[in-house]
């Protein structure tokens, strides 16, 4: 299902503020060295996650899914002076090419990362979470979230990328898509989870802004 014409997308872009040069980089890198190139987050989703990081001024940002780096680099731009930013992916292969882009961006020695299983990397590191940026593995969405839960506090803003996964959420089920019933059952937990506040967005491929109570 392709939500907005192409035009239109454009058209979000251009009135938006402009991608840095850095992510035009990334973005051209990725695109000629990294397999599914589309899976990078782009201009007006990374303003986006850029705009509310500003807003929310956070001093410790987690984002499970690095890719190649785009995203973390965004969210980067709200930290505060002291803070960090965790990212775990588990592809080893990708590590050398995130860093390169972290160092040349400024905010290198604030991002910090993680290589392996989230699930088993996130009960190690010792701080609470102002904001989580949640776009891996989507089978394992609801596992995520009860795993981010303890890490976080009141205020704490969760953002779950990926959970309208093409229309089908909206589509009949079909029996054997496995991602799909999990993100039908993820998207129907933040809704009715009481210790949260959310709003589905129909930005991108959908992006959920949570908010911890």
């Amino acid at each position: 299902m392709h939500f907005l014409s192409s035009v239109m997308e454009n058209y979000l872009a251009e009135n938006s503020q402009d991608e840095p040069q850095l992510l035009q980089e990334l973005t051209r890198e990725t695109h000629l060295k990294v397999i599914q190139p589309r899976m990078i987050t782009g201009h007006f989703q990374g303003r986006v996650l850029s705009l509310l990081s500003k807003i929310i001024n956070p001093r410790y940002i987690l984002e499970i899914g690095t890719y190649t780096g785009y995203s973390a680099l965004c969210l980067a731009e709200g930290l505060q002076k002291n803070g960090e930013l965790h990212t775990i992916d588990v592809n080893a292969e990708l590590f050398a090419m995130q860093r390169k882009y972290f160092d040349k961006s400024g905010f290198g020695k604030q991002i910090i990362q993680h290589t392996g299983n989230a699930l088993d990397l996130i009960p190690a590191i010792d701080v609470q979470f102002d904001l989580i940026f949640i776009d891996a593995e989507k089978k394992q969405y609801l596992n995520y979230l009860e795993t981010i839960l303890p890490k976080t506090r009141p205020g704490t803003v969760i953002l779950s990328d990926n959970v309208l996964w093409s229309g089908k959420v909206v589509e009949p089920l079909n029996p054997k898509d496995k991602t799909t019933k999990v993100l039908l059952d993820y998207n129907k937990k933040l809704k009715e989870h009481p210790k949260l506040e959310t709003v589905l967005l129909p930005i991108r491929d959908g992006l959920t802004l949570s908010r911890v109570r």
